[in-house]
């Protein structure tokens, strides 16, 4: 039986994700639905689509580390 998952919150999901590791439907279903709920914000650029990987890389690891302190 497949929950109505888009109701689930986030801890449910992960748990309900846990649960059905091998069952590859209800698996991949559950991870659609968290997935979609990230927040684009979030999202960074791969380094092999960058002009200049390696200078652009470091700069966001110095501002994450900045933002850290």
């Amino acid at each position: 039986m497949m929950q109505n998952l888009s109701q689930m919150t986030n801890i449910e999901l992960k748990q309900y994700i846990s649960e059905h590791r091998n069952d590859n439907e209800a698996f991949h279903s559950a991870m659609e639905v968290l997935m979609s709920r990230r927040n684009p914000a979030n999202l960074h650029p791969y380094p092999f689509d960058l002009p200049n990987p390696e200078a652009e890389v470091e700069a966001l690891f110095r501002e994450r580390l900045n933002q850290a302190e």
